[in-house]
């Protein structure tokens, strides 16, 4: 039986923009001795454990036969026909430091490819969602990505991330090749929401590796059916499975792809 796509958006954007507003109230009383440390500098708290709890369960009843790829493990898949990818609070470390951009995760993927996506901005209140085949929105209404066809102009974030021993030279490099040589180069510290705002057409491009699925998966899908173009460091259009992604407006992919590839992270 095919899924009825439109319905599962709806219950999932109430999902997400339900725990999402869960974390803007906790955030508000949050203080730094409720912090783990999952790795050096890599950081989770109550708040996401508890959303996930939310989300899995709620997901759970609204399609039993899925499995799931989650970041804090507590769900797991099985080689189920379909699968959820959910990041339950994605840009933690903003988070934990009472500042944001942070926002909720959740795609729908079949063995083969992404179905649905969707990512909560609680903090602004937005909701950018995508199903296959059906264009891009943010809270209803249509987005595009950009027309920016050089690096010269391109607007563009890219991030540090926590393996800096395999990292510390290709960051060197983008740094040194884009710094000074395009429109504007940022952090946000929240790969979901930089993917969706490639998508929303406020910048141009993004990239980073050591990444998890549940931080790209409903992100890459609605860049993808916002007219960008997603592809790993090598410029396969199979990211899938992979941990080092791409994100551009499409018009200037190659250009970021030529730079990338000239310095790969250690092990790639």
């Amino acid at each position: 039986m095919a899924l009825d796509l439109d319905s599962l958006l709806s219950e999932v954007m109430d999902i997400a923009k339900t725990v999402g507003r869960f974390q803007l109230e906790e955030q508000k009383r949050f203080s730094r001795d409720m912090i783990e440390e999952k790795n050096s500098h890599d950081y989770v708290s109550y708040v996401d454990k508890e959303s996930e709890k939310r989300i899995v369960g709620r997901l759970k009843e609204l399609l039993p036969e899925a499995g799931f790829i989650a970041e804090e493990g507590s769900a797991i898949y099985q080689d189920e026909p379909y699968c959820w990818v959910v990041d339950p609070l994605d840009g933690t470390t903003n988070y934990v430091h009472g500042t944001s951009p942070y926002c909720v995760s959740i795609a729908l993927r079949s063995k083969k490819e992404l179905l649905l996506g969707v990512v909560y901005d609680p903090t602004l209140d937005e909701c950018f969602t995508a199903c296959k085949g059906k264009g891009a929105f943010l809270n209803g209404r249509r987005i595009h990505v950009t027309n920016v066809k050089n690096l010269d102009n391109a607007f563009l974030i890219t991030e540090l991330p926590y393996n800096a021993d395999a990292y510390m030279e290709t960051g060197l490099h983008l740094v040194r090749s884009l710094y000074g040589r395009v429109g504007g180069l940022r952090m946000n510290g929240s790969a979901a929401l930089a993917i969706c705002h490639v998508a929303a057409g406020r910048i141009d491009g993004w990239l980073e590796s050591f990444i998890g699925k549940w931080d790209f998966s409903a992100a890459a899908l609605i860049v993808q059916e916002a007219g960008g173009k997603v592809t790993d460091f090598y410029g396969n259009v199979d990211f899938m499975e992979g941990h080092h992604i791409i994100a551009t407006n499409g018009l200037i992919h190659d250009a970021l792809q030529e730079i990338i590839i000239q310095k790969l992270p250690k092990g790639m």
